[in-house]
């Protein structure tokens, strides 16, 4: 998100004539009445001799005189690399621009916050590190934003699908003190797991009793007082029809503790079957078609699209990529499911991952770009902040500035 040949091009070398140029005339020497120029010898050509040719060259071409021959396999190779390099670039510069036009605009009037948006919290929220005070100063921090939902990772996951109690001590005094301190803001544990889909090691998901066990720790942590259950599971590959029996099972256990189903999502195509292309090239889609990702859509409450670690370098391009994700999710999915756009609140510099370009003002006009142009007045939509331990004072401005207002 070179070269072009070997070797000097035909007639370049040393005392040649470029191709293309007509030789310099030979050059007469001036005439003078009184002193009339020696008789030339008579083996001799009548033109004046130019300066000694380098390296033992004749002035007509290469080495001892021989005049240097062309190599059409050379030409042929050039043109075929060059062929090859812009079939490469051309389909990215015409992406890019695509990208750049598509940031561009101004997002329609009321495109805010529904009061639908999420945060990611870490895991210190429930092992024992966080206090009271803490709670206070996230009741700060949340007031006069759109925060409903705080996704709390309550994991991960074993690879059989079980959920170690010892995971999640502080579960109920977490639950509690948010629902007596922040009213109206629900907790959902956030459990994931690696996937085995790229590597052997991982969870993996076409065995049924594994399917099975990631039910029961749902139920299990549900019983604890969590208002919902938030699965993130990657690398999932697009299409994976285990996935999807999973979250068929899962929302009846949902719907029995009348709580939400959510999940973290994977970004869509940004060109048609890319994933399969990424799949065959590198082992890892990336992606979700469109078409997956709005099967998925239709079997939860609310899904998360991770819009972050795009590999894009510039602040437009990564603005207009959101703007692309935005519209794609909405087209797909049903206005009865919570859509929410995914902000970067954390700084890193890795592969696929720009801090620079990836930045929260960026993604946030981008998600009201992408939501003017498909559906402006989708009510059950927000964007979702990744994540809390990460973010800096810029990211919160940057989110109330633009989204919040």
């Amino acid at each position: 998100m070179g070269a072009t040949g070997a070797g000097e091009p035909a007639g370049t070398g040393p005392g040649a004539t470029p191709k293309g140029e007509a030789a310099e005339p030979a050059v007469s020497t001036p005439v003078s009445n009184e002193h009339p120029p020696p008789p030339a010898p008579a083996n001799e050509e009548h033109a004046p001799p130019g300066p000694p040719a380098p390296d033992n060259e004749t002035r007509t071409g290469g080495p001892g005189g021989k005049t240097r021959r062309s190599h059409p396999w050379r030409r042929r190779a050039t043109r075929t690399l060059l062929i090859l390099v812009l079939a490469l670039l051309l389909p990215l510069l015409s992406t890019g621009l695509a990208l750049r036009l598509n940031y561009t605009g101004d997002p329609a009037e009321g495109t805010y916050t529904r009061g639908r948006d999420a945060i990611w919290l870490g895991h210190a929220w429930v092992d024992g590190r966080k206090r009271d005070a803490d709670i206070d100063a996230l009741a700060a921090r949340l007031k006069g934003t759109g925060i409903r939902d705080l996704y709390v990772h309550a994991g991960p996951l074993e690879h059989n699908g079980t959920l170690p109690k010892s995971s999640y001590l502080r579960a109920r005094w977490l639950t509690e003190a948010v629902h007596a301190k922040i009213p109206g803001v629900r907790v959902q544990a956030w459990l994931g797991d690696k996937l085995a889909t790229e590597t052997p090691d991982g969870m993996h998901l076409e065995d049924e009793a594994t399917r099975n066990a990631i039910v029961r720790s749902a139920t299990q942590i549900l019983d604890t007082g969590f208002d919902g259950a938030h699965f993130d599971l990657e690398p999932l590959h697009s299409g994976d029809t285990d996935y999807l029996d999973l979250l068929d099972n899962l929302r009846e256990v949902t719907r029995a503790h009348d709580v939400p189903l959510s999940v973290a999502a994977h970004q869509i195509d940004p060109l048609p079957a890319l994933h399969s292309v990424a799949d065959t090239l590198t082992g890892h889609p990336k992606w979700w078609s469109q078409e997956f990702f709005g099967q998925v859509a239709r079997r939860v409450d609310q899904i998360a699209v991770m819009s972050y670690d795009t590999m894009q370098p510039l602040e437009s391009l990564y603005g207009g990529y959101v703007a692309q994700q935005t519209s794609l999710a909405l087209e797909v999915t049903p206005p009865s499911t919570d859509l929410l756009m995914g902000l970067p609140f954390f700084h890193e510099n890795k592969l696929g991952h720009r801090a620079a370009a990836e930045t929260v003002a960026a993604a946030v006009r981008g998600t009201r770009l992408g939501l003017s142009r498909t559906d402006a007045d989708r009510a059950n939509f927000g964007v979702a902040l990744y994540v809390d331990f990460a973010a800096t004072e810029e990211d919160w401005t940057a989110y109330r500035k633009g989204w919040v207002r």
